[in-house]
């Protein structure tokens, strides 16, 4: 699905804008997504994993994700720097339909801005144009004290747990934690 350009003003007064990817955003998101993973270990992904990402997929993910009747995914632009992404897969399945899943994650440097924020307000505004989604469902890792901020800000609340989901590199086990939000 594309999303049209939308505009917002950052805490420190710099404009950002959200919108789909485009094929010239490739490499930005490539850099995005090593470098943030380098930045924190709340995220899936490893710096090393990064490697495996090359140019072809993410523009065909770009076009997946941009010609899909549902799924929606948004990068935010500040300064001609692509500062993070974020994502809504829809379950297309009968009995799980009204159930969206959402992802996001931001360079460090553009933490605590307000695109998060403004990311999922967005994400929710798809969400609720589907008309048959009522719930979208996202996870944290243990610690991510930041995210499970901004979640629960938005709405969401937590509604379980897998023990031990996440192994970091020196063997330690965080648990993740799963929430939804009703819309």
């Amino acid at each position: 699905m594309i999303i049209e350009d939308t505009a917002i003003t950052l805490k420190d007064g710099r404009r950002a804008v959200l919108r789909s990817p485009r094929e010239e955003d490739v490499q930005g998101v490539l850099d995005y997504l090593r470098i943030s993973a380098g930045e924190t270990h709340f995220l899936l992904r490893t710096p090393a994993e990064c490697g495996k990402y090359t140019y072809e997929g993410e523009k065909a993910l770009f076009e997946r994700m941009n010609s899909s009747p549902t799924d929606a995914m948004i990068v935010c632009e500040v300064e001609g720097e692509i500062a993070g992404n974020c994502q809504i897969v829809f379950n297309n399945r009968i009995r799980t339909g009204h159930r969206a899943e959402v992802a996001i994650a931001l360079m460090k440097k553009y933490w605590g801005l307000g695109i998060g924020n403004s990311m999922f307000a967005l994400m929710e505004d798809v969400a609720r144009r589907q008309g048959r989604v009522t719930q979208l469902e996202l996870a944290f890792v243990e610690g991510n004290t930041r995210a499970r901020a901004l979640y629960e800000k938005r709405g969401f609340r937590i509604s379980g747990v897998h023990p031990g989901a996440i192994r970091l590199e020196d063997g330690r086990l965080l648990n993740e934690y799963l929430m939804i939000k009703e819309l």
